[in-house]
């Protein structure tokens, strides 16, 4: 899996240095993730609309979703815009605080993106297999959050 998410960065280093668009890099990078990882089955963003202390869907990758718009503070989303912490959650049963997107998820990862220190955006991947994240996850999702941080 190292060498796997190793080559994910570099290939995501890529369509960086090519793409200046904002959105068009956050679909490709979200297209990039689905289609490389085996168990990212959803990747998207969520963009802080700090007028209203509300999450706006950004660029996806997977099934649509009903969640347009998230508060701050609700669900494993709105946590992690009110925290500024990534969160990994192996198992979304467990959660009280969790917005069901589809029956198929089982797990979700969720990972901050600040600029100047401010949280801005995040990223938001769920898994059907139950229990598949580790730190390697999160530490591949960091990289790329930090990169994505200047187009904000």
């Amino acid at each position: 899996m190292e060498q796997l998410f190793t080559n994910v960065l570099l290939k995501f280093r890529e369509i960086k240095a090519e793409i200046r668009d904002p959105e068009s890099l956050l679909l490709k990078t979200a297209e990039l993730l689905k289609s490389e990882i085996p168990h990212y089955d959803w990747v998207g963003f969520y963009l802080l609309d700090p007028q209203n202390s509300m999450l706006i869907l950004g660029p996806y990758k997977g099934a649509p979703t009903d969640h347009t718009h998230i508060p701050v503070g609700k669900g494993i989303c709105g946590q992690v815009a009110a925290s500024g912490h990534p969160m990994i959650i192996q198992d979304v049963t467990r959660q009280d605080n969790y917005l069901a997107c589809s029956l198929d998820v089982q797990s979700e990862i969720v990972v901050p993106i600040f600029k100047s220190g401010l949280f801005v955006a995040e990223i938001d991947i769920d898994s059907h297999a139950f229990a598949p994240f580790t730190i390697a996850d999160e530490n591949l999702l960091e990289a790329i959050a930090k990169q994505l941080s200047e187009i904000f």
